[in-house]
């Protein structure tokens, strides 16, 4: 029975090296993430791990009496496919009750911030000798915790909305047009629920990466403003705790990670959207088992919200895998390898020569990377995506041997254009991309616009009556 209201189960185990990043499943790593959110309409239980327990664990009249007036809202919910005013709030009292090992979120002080305002300026400096592309970061900011709630929200907005829309869409179209109109009250009251569900599930994995993460690029995703370099001090200190390294060379090897990652979605105009494209690539491919859907909705009783809790665990909206999501995952993985493979090369670049932790520091983040935390395994279980790059060492040493034979002006130029970036066989190849000949596309392009231009300026008037000629 699958913990996701949408029935999507956990991808399967495929550690990138060996035992390395050996995964664990949600009830492993933070039980929250997965937890049950109408659990309590049965027996009305007070479970730590299900922030909706609050609503029914008093039998008090007028605590009763304002837990089914929250029960009202959620249900009477109309919006998109997930219920984000719900998952803001799950995600801030997740951020709230703090870390596993006790760690609270808290302001950032003055002397925090300062110390990240001259981490990011520094690891800019040294990015300029290991890189062609400029700084992206217009400013550096020290987040809380909850800062970074509030700043990624939308990004995870744009993530998630297109596959939950697709399989909440996924009700309705199976129903004959006469049949819609006579089960609107069931399907609105089914989604408001699945939307509110969704909401409860992404706040919590939200609140708890908010645990995890150390900048806004963790996951290989501009998450937060354009511009923003951003790191979470307390996060930081956390991350080096056990490390043996100097805290101002973690806070700087991080900063560095931090600010090449904004250089490439900066100056890589397409790069966001190729991304985000393949997430919504992936929604368009779902496909749902409608026979399996039709036998849940013809013995749903819609005034038993605790049958509709069973019908989506059991994987009412079970999605079938389809060619089209297939190359979209294929697509988004290549293309996280990419991007956290080039990072690290150019990091390592720079840091080499100047921390003396640079090698510890990198092989950590590696290690960190290929695992994952039970909050991107949640991600994963909600909309059947990994959000981490398999293939980060391949991607890695593809980009260090571009370097070798091709300079950093050669490699970088490479981002210039989709096309021209490797693909997921040139990373079992690396030695056969690095030494191809490759098509300039600034120069194509440049040609093309001449082109348009000539065929513009030899277009005749149409304006002109023959006569005029």
């Amino acid at each position: 029975m699958s913990d996701s209201p949408f029935g999507f189960g956990l991808p399967p185990e495929e550690p990138e090296d060996g035992d390395e990043g050996k995964k664990k499943g949600p009830a492993e790593g933070d039980k929250g993430a997965g937890g049950n959110p109408f659990g309590s309409f049965g027996g009305l239980p007070g479970g730590s791990d299900n922030p909706f327990a609050a609503m029914f664990g008093s039998l008090n009249p007028t605590d009763l009496g304002a837990a089914f007036q929250q029960l009202g809202q959620m249900l009477s919910y109309e919006g998109g496919p997930v219920n984000w005013d719900m998952a803001k709030q799950i995600a801030r009292q997740t951020v709230s009750q703090g870390t596993p090992d006790g760690t609270k979120d808290a302001s950032v002080g003055p002397a925090e911030r300062a110390a990240v305002e001259e981490a990011v300026r520094l690891a800019d400096l040294w990015l300029d000798g290991a890189t062609s592309l400029p700084s992206g970061a217009s400013t550096a900011v020290a987040w809380s915790r909850a800062e970074w709630v509030e700043a990624t929200l939308p990004a995870w907005q744009q993530l998630v909305d297109p596959v939950a829309e697709r399989v909440g869409a996924a009700m309705s179209d199976i129903l004959p047009e006469e049949m819609q109109a006579m089960a609107g009250p069931l399907i609105g009251m089914m989604r408001s629920m699945g939307g509110a569900m969704f909401g409860q599930q992404i706040g919590q994995a939200v609140g708890v990466l908010a645990g995890e993460v150390v900048g806004s690029t963790d996951i290989g995703l501009p998450l937060g403003p354009a511009g923003k370099a951003a790191l979470l001090p307390l996060n930081v200190e956390r991350f080096g705790k056990d490390l043996g390294v100097p805290k101002d060379e973690v806070r700087l090897y991080l900063a560095l990670r931090e600010a090449a990652h904004q250089r490439l979605f900066a100056h890589v105009p397409w790069l966001r959207s190729h991304l985000f494209g393949a997430v919504e690539g992936y929604a368009r491919g779902i496909k749902v088992d409608t026979t399996k859907l039709e036998d849940a909705v013809s013995g749903l009783d819609p005034s038993n919200p605790e049958q509709l809790q069973e019908a989506l665990q059991q994987g009412m909206f079970q999605p079938e895998d389809t060619p089209e999501q297939k190359a979209a995952l294929a697509r988004l993985e290549t293309a996280l390898a990419l991007v956290e493979g080039w990072v690290d090369a150019v990091v390592h670049e720079a840091a080499k020569t100047r921390l003396t932790s640079a090698d510890a520091l990198r092989e950590t983040l590696r290690r960190r990377r290929a695992s994952g935390g039970p909050a991107e395994q949640t991600f994963a279980t909600l909309i059947g995506l990994e959000l981490r790059p398999r293939r980060l060492r391949d991607a890695s040493r593809l980009w260090a041997s571009l370097t070798d034979a091709r300079g950093v002006d050669g490699r970088d130029g490479l981002w210039a254009h989709p096309d021209m970036l490797p693909t997921a066989s040139d990373l079992d190849d690396p030695d056969g991309f690095v030494h191809r000949e490759h098509l300039d596309f600034s120069e194509l392009d440049k040609m093309l616009g001449e082109a348009a231009g000539r065929d513009e300026r030899d277009e005749p008037d149409q304006g002109k009556d023959d006569t005029d000629k």
